[in-house]
């Protein structure tokens, strides 16, 4: 009989053709939780490069690693999904796969959560060229506008929230634009944490500027209609969100 606690913290990376980013940033999360009882739950969404190759080195490597493979892209809200669902951790955290993430912050962030709360990144200087930056600040205003979430930054992919929350909440392709005016409309808080941003240190972009900004902005009306109808738990309300 196993008498080993559990991982308290999942750290799931969703991964579409980042063969030359996966070891490095596997590296760098168990160097910064390193004390922590945690595990990795890397989701290689359908690459067709060598990224299922170097996962299975990652493995090989580090045994709290754990990895999910789609058999085709399906895109990164629904790898994010697939890899909480396999995580074993009561908190998950987020990040992206390109390594401009740092999981240096992830304790910091985990620091701040706590039942029913998602603690979100913000880049406050990003690393990006002038057109992706502009067309995110167009996005992010034009979200706030219309859901009144306060986030500055739901493009940011690094985010620590509860396990139980996140898998309550209702699941579509993009949801993780959006995951603060869920949370708020689940009854949840929602908490803002700045983040360190480092330029891409290789691959290329998986979205390019009408992804963020026009598909977003589409993705508004339903979001708002979602959050109108959405039943919450009793004794609980949706209106907190702090910095």
């Amino acid at each position: 009989m196993n008498t080993e606690p559990g991982p308290v913290l999942a750290v799931v990376v969703p991964l579409h053709e980042e063969e030359a980013s996966v070891v490095p940033l596997v590296a760098e999360i168990v160097g910064a939780l390193n004390g922590m009882a945690f595990e990795v739950v890397a989701v290689d969404d359908g690459s067709r490069d060598a990224t299922s190759a170097r996962l299975a080195e990652a493995a090989a490597r580090w045994p709290m690693l754990r990895v999910v493979t789609h058999r085709v892209r399906r895109g990164q809200s629904a790898a994010l999904l697939t890899g909480v669902r396999a995580s074993r951790a009561p908190f998950v955290a987020t990040l992206d796969g390109d390594g401009q993430n740092d999981p240096a912050d992830i304790p910091r962030l985990f620091a701040r959560a706590g039942a029913g709360t998602l603690v979100a990144g913000v880049r406050r200087h990003r690393d990006d060229p002038m057109a992706k930056r502009l067309a995110s600040r167009i996005a992010n205003a034009t979200r706030r506008a219309v859901l009144r979430d306060g986030a500055a930054d739901t493009g940011c992919g690094l985010k620590v929230f509860p396990r139980a929350a996140f898998l309550a909440l209702p699941a579509f392709d993009h949801m993780h634009r959006f995951l603060p005016a869920l949370f708020l409309a689940a009854g949840h808080r929602v908490v803002y944490h700045d983040v360190a941003h480092r330029p891409r240190r290789a691959g290329r972009t998986k979205y390019g500027i009408g992804d963020r900004l026009w598909t977003g902005i589409a993705d508004l009306g339903g979001v708002a209609w979602l959050r109108r109808r959405m039943i919450l738990p009793p004794h609980e309300g949706g209106d907190g969100h702090d910095g």
